[in-house]
């Protein structure tokens, strides 16, 4: 928004000017916490704001004619930025003039030298008084002290302004009076009006009676404001009617035209060639200044004419670009049309020279509204990913529409925040992981890794293992989690025999706020030991007693006398099983097959072998180091079941066919048959 307020010059320090919380229809409580600020291109700062009531004073008396010089309207302008939401206001201060100036002329005294042949009505012109005030308050009339031989009287020029010029009602006489002294008062329309006087010293002359005369009361010309010195504006040239050196004319610049001017131009005295002397440093786009013409008698007559220069702009002040305000770092979650920095670009050259177009990249995230005259309001056009790119160097370019246009670059340095919006992420959604049976409490197992693309908090990432139950029990009974690293530990010793895999959750969280969170599913196997000897299901024995087996008396080769059947609880390699004789009382009867299991006769039983036979089984795993079990199998030679089976010893060797009840059952049958033998016998002789 913007609003006007009108103040008087020189209006003392502390008077108020407004309420500027109370015009804009702001809460003036909140002016404070807003952090404004009042930003003017002036080198002081006139006004000031009452944090607490918006109450606008003076801070320090302001001089119109210092300020402004001679522009008919003087204005300061301001803005006023408000943060939080970031608002602007443009502020306009119209300093109205007073009547604190009188007039005054540029010199103490003016001469003028008359011939005291002019007939009456001659004129010649008198200087113009100079007002720093403004309208009604600069000069308005002319007086001149009362003479019988001099009146005065207002002209105008052709381009509508007033000079005053001294008229000769009555002709002079040297002889009687050489020296005329004159007062020209300036009077001012203020109230109280103010004047001022200049001496008008009139010498009478007795010789060259005709002023030159120029061509145009007033010239025009018109030069680039880059011209170089030595340019040429405009020639002027006057003609006096005289002759000889009363007609030869000499130019140059009125005392009436500024110091400045006459440093910034130069007339040739001869020509009235007017030229460029230096640079042309002036703000204003038309030029004054009155070239006098006065010729070369002993008692020189002269004119004035007024020649207008007109400074044609060129291009040559870049636009400026000023940060008045940026927000940075801004979080990427800023919704587009979030506004970021206000701009401020000036160009001081007029017209098509002063304006100005503004751009930024097209593939920026980013783009230029323009908000009040000659503000730029810089804001995001979509939304932002910090994770992409955290920062932005934005470059503006400011181009005017000059020939040829003049480009001015700013680069805006835009850090983006991070928020929340990136869960943590593990590399696979499944792990597997394999440990050993039997492993030392507090093992390592393995360590899971989620990485998090935020930064801060927001990227740092713990874990947590997800409440579950394995094999009955908790999960926490298992394993351990370090919940900085992801480190996964082990909390007992794990028997392959009796829990052969599972498998858990663990949760990765990250420190935001909300925080965010993923999940990984761990399959943890356990790898077998060989741990388990085989245990021998059959043969079996009871008591420690040893295992028997009956085998017909006179069997055949490969008779299966039994097989032996073994059985191990650890897994693959560990648990393949290969059977060995370790010891057999006739290694000659029997053979053992490594792989089955089986014991079978290596060939026909005969008569003469032994009926008791004892054989040791070595059953061995595949382990490293392999296992193994031993069984004692003992084999009895007879056609039918006994009913009490005999004792094997423990010596290994069978025990003789002719033992001492063997022996006297055959000495009994001999005796027997021996006596049985002689009574037929003798029954024969007895009866021959």
């Amino acid at each position: 928004g913007q609003i006007v307020y009108s103040i008087a010059e020189e209006t003392e320090r502390g008077a108020s000017v407004g309420n500027i919380a109370k015009d804009l229809g702001i809460d003036a409580a909140t002016l404070s916490a807003r952090k404004f600020r009042m930003i003017t291109g002036s080198s002081k700062q006139y006004f000031n704001i009452n944090a607490s009531t918006g109450a606008l004073s003076v801070n320090e008396p302001i001089d119109r004619e210092q300020l402004c010089e001679l522009k008919s309207v003087c204005l300061l302008n301001y803005e006023l930025v408000l943060e939080n939401p970031l608002e602007l206001y443009r502020m306009e201060f119209k300093v109205l003039d007073i009547n604190d100036n009188s007039p005054s002329f540029p010199l103490s005294e003016y001469h003028i030298n008359m011939p005291e042949f002019l007939s009456p009505g001659a004129r010649f012109t008198l200087p113009n008084a100079q007002d720093l005030d403004e309208g009604a308050n600069s000069v308005q009339n002319y007086t001149l002290s009362p003479d019988e031989h001099f009146s005065l009287e207002m002209q105008i020029r052709g381009d509508g302004s007033k000079y005053p010029e001294l008229v000769l009602k009555k002709a002079l006489d040297r002889e009687q009076q050489a020296t005329h002294r004159l007062v020209l008062t300036a009077k001012d329309g203020g109230n109280p009006p103010k004047s001022g006087d200049i001496p008008v010293i009139v010498t009478v002359l007795d010789t060259n009676d005709n002023a030159p005369e120029f061509e145009h009361s007033v010239y025009r010309a018109s030069i680039l404001e880059n011209s170089p010195s030595g340019t040429l504006v405009i020639q002027v040239h006057a003609t006096d009617l005289d002759e000889g050196p009363n007609g030869e004319v000499r130019y140059s610049f009125s005392n009436t035209t500024s110091a400045d001017l006459q440093r910034m131009f130069s007339v040739h005295p001869h020509t009235g060639e007017v030229t460029v002397n230096g640079v042309l440093a002036v703000q204003r786009p038309l030029l004054e200044m009155l070239i006098e013409a006065r010729d070369n008698g002993a008692f020189g007559m002269s004119s004035t004419a007024k020649l207008l220069v007109e400074i044609t702009d060129v291009n040559n002040h870049g636009p400026e670009i000023t940060i008045t305000s940026l927000s940075s770092p801004i979080p990427e979650d800023a919704v587009p049309g979030t506004v970021i920095a206000l701009l401020s670009i000036l160009d001081k050259d007029p017209g098509e020279n002063g304006k100005v177009t503004c751009q930024i990249s097209e593939s920026l995230p980013f783009q230029l509204k323009p908000s009040l005259q000659n503000y730029y309001s810089l804001v995001t056009s979509e939304l932002l990913d910090r994770e992409l790119i955290s920062e932005y160097n934005i470059t503006i370019i400011a181009t005017d529409l000059g020939s040829p246009p003049l480009t001015t670059q700013k680069t805006v340095w835009v850090q983006i925040s991070d928020v929340n919006d990136n869960p943590p992420v593990f590399s696979t959604d499944t792990l597997d992981v394999f440990v050993e049976e039997n492993n030392p409490l507090g093992a390592f197992l393995y360590q899971v890794s989620a990485s998090d693309p935020d930064i801060g908090d927001n990227g740092r990432v713990s874990y947590t293992l997800r409440n579950s139950t394995v094999a009955g029990s908790a999960l926490t009974s298992f394993l351990s989690m370090n919940l900085a690293n992801g480190s996964i530990y082990a909390k007992r010793a794990f028997d392959f025999e009796q829990l052969r895999s599972f498998y858990f959750q663990v949760e990765a969280k990250d420190n935001g706020s909300p925080a965010l969170s993923a999940a990984i599913t761990v399959n943890v196997y356990i790898s077998d030991q060989n741990d388990n000897a085989p245990a021998i299901l059959y043969p079996t024995s009871q008591n420690g007693s040893v295992a028997v087996e009956v085998v017909p008396r006179l069997a055949d080769e490969d008779y299966l006398v039994t097989k032996v059947v073994a059985d191990d609880e650890d897994n693959a390699q560990n648990a393949w099983l290969s059977y060995h004789l370790a010891h057999s009382s006739d290694s000659t009867l029997f053979q053992l097959s490594p792989h089955t299991g089986e014991l079978r006769t290596t060939r026909s039983m005969r008569s003469t072998d032994f009926l008791k036979h004892k054989v040791v089984v070595v059953v061995r795993d595949h382990g490293d180091p392999p296992l193994s079990s031993t069984v004692t199998v003992g084999i009895l030679l007879a056609d039918t079941l006994p009913q009490a089976l005999p004792d094997f010893d423990d010596s290994g060797e069978p025990a003789p066919l002719l033992n001492a009840t063997n022996i006297y059952l055959i000495v009994s049958v001999a005796c027997v048959s021996f006596i049985f033998a002689a009574f037929i016998f003798f029954l024969a002789i007895v009866r021959l």
